[in-house]
């Protein structure tokens, strides 16, 4: 062996760690999935005739599998272009027992009969997951942490009976590697660059074809974690095939890893609802609840409330108790639609308290309702950048085949009864109810404001990447980007595009203290906004 192919081997062997269940080498490249199979069926045959009105004179049989008319389509099949022209254009025949006045054709059904037909099945294909050995999770987050060097395993499953996966390939960092006559590749990490490393893999199936080529990002970083005397490694990994606690949302549509370590706290989610927990005195809060007669502040200069709305001190004092009780009214709904949707917990609960105070009703007669304050703009983000929320939520208003042809596509007064009706879900004001609020709807909505943050984090995404055509996470960090997500959330997405441009021309870096000062006047409140949630 000469020395140019031993250093060859020592960099790849550098590059993995050590593995004795896979040999690197140029992996094939994977036919992907191949599998139909032909079945038998059994069905009703109905042979009908079409005749013409003039002379009654047969022009053509057709053999259908339905019942019911043919449908135009078999028309066409069975009796040609030209039948089918005179047919599809021929007027109604008013009188058909006057062969002098009608034209063209009609369908006689004249027997049925069993029948069977050799129909086209698609299998399901081979698959591939990735996950790790001997590692445990950071809680709420996506990172894990292992004490020893981590080992990455791949896995293939076939689906079919009586075939297995033969093999495992793909890249890593670019170099191939192959795991002959088993379904499970392993191989042990060595420290990555803060971005990561991109791995491909697929599995090969004994039915003679493979999986699909899948992707993730990979980053091992090893660190003290503030004990000098124990090292640890933090492992994330980017994937649709990710086997392990659930990633972030938006943060493999970034491609942005969390901070080694796991994110800070207000893009965390508990482990309880009770840490969720806060005891703020929100005086617009404090006001509805005097109010609602929820608290009794008659004994205050002017019963509690101030000119602005708001509770005066005296008020504020009256309902601390109930303000403290109230505020965490919805901490277990918000810890379950976290864990639900990957939504960070704390940051829904923050972003409730900048734009409510958990008053999820109208806010002070403007257009913003609820917990999260939706307008008619934010709802139409929502439903366009959210596919899967809008596939739940529009059949609940238009019909399904009008739902079928996607947001964009529907009619503008499709999409505007789309929007209000979005709007007035999340609205529980209620004059017949107690405390005027219907508390089953606001309930309800906890869940539709995080569908909406993940509709401002893809549009946010798509923002970055128009400015600089490249994933997200490239240019970056995950959490700037949920703070432009905050930003595209409270003021919009020109404003976010404006502040980032302003920043590139500069030639500025895009993190969050680059772009702020670049955000137009009109959108100057936002860096407050941002500020206060992030904090």
């Amino acid at each position: 062996m000469d020395k140019r192919r031993i250093i060859l081997l020592f960099l790849i062997a550098a590059i993995f760690g050590s593995a004795s269940t896979r040999d690197f080498q140029p992996a094939n490249p994977p036919p992907g999935p191949d599998r139909y199979t032909v079945i038998t069926v059994n069905y009703t045959s109905y042979e009908w005739w079409m005749i013409t009105w003039k002379g009654h004179l047969l022009d053509c049989v057709l053999e259908v599998d339905h019942e019911g008319l043919p449908t135009p389509g078999e028309v066409f099949r069975d009796c040609g272009e030209y039948t089918y022209n005179r047919w599809i254009e021929q007027p109604p025949c008013d009188n058909p027992f006057s062969i002098n006045t009608c034209k063209g054709f009609y369908l006689v059904q004249m027997s049925s009969k069993p029948a069977q037909k050799e129909v086209s099945m698609k299998l399901p294909p081979a698959v591939a997951y990735i996950s790790l050995e001997d590692c445990q999770p950071v809680t709420s987050t996506s990172t894990n942490m292992c004490e020893t060097a981590p080992t990455l395993v791949i896995n293939g499953e076939e689906p079919l009976p009586n075939e297995k996966i033969i093999r495992i390939e793909g890249t890593y960092a670019g170099e191939s590697f192959v795991c002959d006559g088993t379904d499970t590749c392993k191989f042990q990490l060595n420290e990555t660059g803060e971005q990561g490393v991109d791995v491909e893999f697929w599995a090969f199936s004994s039915y003679g074809d493979s999986s699909l080529v899948f992707t993730a990002k990979v980053r091992a970083r090893k660190t003290d974690a503030g004990d000098p005397d124990q090292l640890y490694w933090y492992v994330d990994v980017l994937s649709s095939q990710w086997r392990g606690p659930a990633v972030a949302t938006c943060a493999d549509s970034w491609q942005s890893f969390p901070p080694v370590g796991g994110p800070p706290k207000w893009l965390t989610t508990p482990a309880q609802s009770d840490e969720l927990s806060s005891d703020i005195p929100y005086t617009y809060l404090a006001a509805n609840l005097i109010l609602q007669g929820v608290v009794d502040a008659r004994a205050c200069p002017d019963g509690g409330i101030s000119a602005d709305g708001t509770a005066n001190q005296c008020g504020l004092e009256q309902a601390r108790d109930a303000v403290n009780e109230w505020q965490d009214r919805f901490d277990q709904l918000i810890l379950t639609t976290a864990q639900e949707t990957s939504v960070p917990g704390h940051l829904l609960k923050n972003l409730f308290a900048r734009e409510s105070q958990f008053w999820p009703g109208i806010f002070q007669a403007a257009g913003d309702v609820g917990l999260g304050q939706l307008t008619e703009d934010g709802a139409d983000t929502t439903l366009f950048w959210n596919p899967s929320f809008y596939n739940q939520f529009c059949p609940l208003v238009l019909s399904a085949d009008e739902c079928g042809k996607g947001y964009l596509h529907l009619k503008d007064d499709e999409r505007l009864l789309l929007r209000q009706s979005l709007v007035r879900s999340v609205n529980a004001t209620c004059t017949d109810c107690p405390l005027g609020l219907d508390l089953t709807q606001a309930d309800f909505s906890v869940t539709v404001f995080a569908h909406t943050l993940i509709a401002n984090c893809e549009q946010t995404g798509q923002i970055v990447r128009n400015f600089t055509g490249d994933a997200p996470g490239a240019s970056v960090s995950y959490e700037d980007l949920w703070k432009f997500t905050l930003v595209n959330y409270n003021a919009g997405p020109g404003c976010l595009a404006d502040a980032i441009q302003g920043a590139q021309f500069n030639g500025l870096a895009l993190t969050w203290e680059n772009i702020s000062p670049y955000l137009p006047p009109a959108c100057a409140a936002a860096t407050d906004y941002v500020n206060d949630i992030s904090r």
